[in-house]
């Protein structure tokens, strides 16, 4: 599996597939600039009320000149999608790949995680969040993308913890697969609650469960704590 699932999904409708091989370096800078603005509106708004003529009408664009870069509202999405998908990838996964194999990597992983939450990148909130509960009801491509992407997530997060038993400081019975569930459970729900009510306490609640259930599946739980206090 790629150690970067997000990053990775370079999802293409027909239509973007033969248009990325003609643009120039002007064209994708454009481009970039349009996609970022589509992915503040739809972490706002939706995916679903993501149209050319909206976005067009947002940044002062003319249609046609939208149209030169996506050729259908698929194209739209899927594109955005894939952009919040590679800021994701900046912001969170790529700090936690720097750091040592192992229990720091996780660790790094969820409490970057949780502060990119809270510096509040996507201006309509996280970005997956509200996409995973605008799909969650609904049929079609998009949604199996999403869908997708959400299982790749979570095999991620499972990798790391099998990581950190095979460093031999999680038990050899810790249920990885169970703990990467509970951890992805706790981080939406926290950023559905800060969401809500912009409760200045989730961060630390969050991190306060993360790291004591890590505790819990710990070989030593004293070094483990001792690599927690570290890293604040």
């Amino acid at each position: 599996m790629s150690p970067q699932p997000l990053a990775s999904l370079h999802l293409q409708s027909k239509e973007a597939g033969s248009a990325s091989r003609k643009r120039t370096k002007q064209g994708e800078q454009t481009r970039q600039l349009i996609l970022r603005a589509a992915v503040s509106m739809a972490s706002s708004e939706g995916l679903e009320s993501l149209t050319i003529g909206k976005l067009a009408t947002e940044l002062k664009m003319s249609k046609s000149g939208l149209f030169a870069h996506f050729k259908s509202k698929e194209d739209l999405q899927l594109s955005t999608f894939n952009e919040a998908c590679t800021i994701f990838n900046e912001e969170v996964m790529q700090p936690a790949l720097k750091t040592r194999k192992g229990v720091e990597r996780l660790w790094t992983l969820c409490t970057v995680w949780l502060e990119y939450g809270d510096r509040a990148v996507f201006f309509g909130g996280e970005f997956f969040t509200n996409v995973a509960a605008e799909y969650d009801g609904r049929q079609g491509p998009m949604r199996d993308v999403v869908a997708k992407t959400m299982r790749d997530w979570l095999k991620y997060m499972e990798r790391l913890i099998r990581e950190s038993i095979e460093t031999g400081e999680l038990k050899l019975d810790t249920d990885a697969e169970q703990i990467a569930f509970e951890f992805n459970a706790l981080f939406y729900g926290a950023s559905l609650a800060f969401q809500l009510n912009m409760e200045q306490t989730t961060g630390d609640r969050m991190k306060r469960a993360v790291k004591d259930k890590l505790l819990s599946v710990a070989v030593d739980p004293v070094a483990l704590n001792e690599l927690f206090c570290s890293a604040k």
